[in-house]
């Protein structure tokens, strides 16, 4: 018996830029970008690079005959709905893929490629002058600082700068112009968006997050624009689009690919591994409110009910934490959760994990457990260190990206043996707050020998 087709009709976006053979940036970046985000991504390639995480070893430039080739195949097949362009290399492909796309009328972004994040330069200086034609048909132009300054001959060193460059690459032609601030000092990377306005002064949109220490951003241009481009393929508004790209692009860079022996890439699929975690777990946490269920920890639950949650590798919000949806609660019969579990559960104790991971992102699960004498006693036969903490301020600077909706708990990690993570955190509590004491684990099963051993210690004393 044959089985009934069941297509599915993604919108189309198209990158015109060069190959990567690390496989980091340019094309290849593009591609799973788009992908990643519900697009379905087609090529054009301008050039092929010899190309690892060290540096580009070779360019080699296609004729402006097969790029045009490759630029008519794809438009006369598909219903194109975006287009970005990355490495052009040369006045002549500039010229070239400028030709083109006067036959083209959706949204168009422009990623001015001009140096790799190695330092390798990717176009020729004489062909700097021609991009003067590409920016004027872009929907929007997205230059890091350096390039912004070569197009609009300015200097940049701060964000009102960088907002002035903005408004030059508009006046210049773009509909609008992202100047990204990855650059710029700071502890905060600040991206500076300008949109013209058809009545007025151009509108100025800013995207701030902290910072993170990496060397490891290569393919990050490539990889925004690409992003940007898919989210306007399928139809969001440009500010939309570039609100999404930008925090895309903090989670990608965070938890980057360690590759290679230079600096790492960006993660392209990020967001999509994110969700497709969930699903392990979700039946990791299962499993260990299982366990405590089956050995009845009531002597562990707090008055307040106790809280399970775990993390996928690349989780930033409570949104993408699971956990208990409710608490688990003694009972005559002995200990039950009064819900299932979902993402957004225990959203307490989710962003206590959040906290923590802010420091130790390779903590993944955590209990939170009731304290007094008995258990601090009884905590000397975990394995691993235990510390103790104040509630750290939810304006601080460790824990500002966590939505709190509960008292957080901060890990002083210099009281830690070797900077390793804890096993425990203990929270003594104040007036109008309850003590108790969180255990982590880097997996559901570290988790759940913690707590049954916390638990066998308290009750043998």
């Amino acid at each position: 018996m044959t089985r009934q087709y069941a297509p599915v009709s993604p919108p189309v976006a198209l990158t015109i830029a060069g190959s990567d053979s690390g496989g980091g940036a340019g094309i290849q970046a593009d591609l799973k970008t788009m992908e990643a985000h519900d697009a379905f991504g087609t090529s054009v390639i301008t050039a092929t690079t010899a190309q690892n995480t060290t540096g580009v070893h070779d360019v080699n430039v296609l004729p402006t005959d097969h790029i045009e080739a490759q630029y008519d195949a794809v438009v006369e097949d598909f219903r194109v709905q975006a287009i970005k362009t990355g490495m052009l290399a040369t006045a002549p492909v500039i010229e070239t893929v400028v030709d083109c796309l006067n036959r083209y009328e959706r949204p168009l972004v422009v990623d001015p490629v001009m140096v790799a994040a190695t330092g390798d330069r990717l176009l020729s200086e004489d062909a700097e002058a021609a991009y003067a034609d590409l920016i004027k048909q872009s929907t929007l132009v997205t230059p890091n600082v350096d390039e912004a300054e070569i197009l609009t001959e300015t200097e940049i060193d701060d964000a009102k700068a960088a907002e002035q460059a903005g408004r030059e690459l508009v006046d210049q032609g773009a509909d609008a112009a992202l100047v990204k601030g990855g650059h710029l000092d700071g502890d905060d990377v600040v991206d500076t968006l300008v949109v013209a306005e058809a009545d007025g002064e151009p509108r100025t949109e800013q995207f701030s997050h902290p910072r993170i220490e990496t060397a490891a951003t290569h393919g990050s241009g490539c990889t925004l624009s690409s992003a940007i481009a898919a989210r306007l393929a399928r139809g969001e508004s440009l500010s939309t689009a570039v609100a999404g790209g930008v925090a895309f692009m903090e989670r990608a860079v965070r938890y980057g690919i360690d590759v290679g022996s230079g600096p790492g890439s960006v993660h392209h699929l990020v967001d999509l591994r994110e969700r497709a975690d969930r699903v392990a777990v979700s039946d990791a946490v299962e499993a260990v409110v299982a366990r405590l269920v089956d050995r009845k920890v009531e002597t562990l639950v707090p008055d307040i009910g106790m809280g399970v949650v775990g993390a996928t590798r690349y989780a930033e919000t409570p949104a993408e934490v699971v956990g208990v949806d409710g608490r688990i609660c003694r009972t005559r019969s002995g200990i039950r959760p009064t819900a299932g579990v979902r993402s957004g559960g225990s959203i307490g104790l989710a962003n206590q994990l959040l906290a923590a991971r802010e420091t130790f992102p390779e903590l993944r699960f955590a209990v939170n457990c009731r304290f007094d004498a008995g258990v601090e006693t009884a905590l000397s036969a975990v394995d691993g260190p235990v510390v103790e903490s104040e509630t750290a301020d939810v304006e601080s600077d460790a824990v500002e990206r966590v939505d709190h909706t509960a008292p957080v708990v901060s890990i002083d990690s210099e009281s830690l043996p070797d900077n390793k993570p804890p096993a425990a955190v203990i929270d003594r509590g104040s007036e109008g707050r309850q003590p108790g004491v969180v255990l982590f684990g880097t997996d559901s099963e570290t988790l759940i020998e913690r707590t049954l051993t916390l638990y066998e210690a308290l009750i043998t004393e």
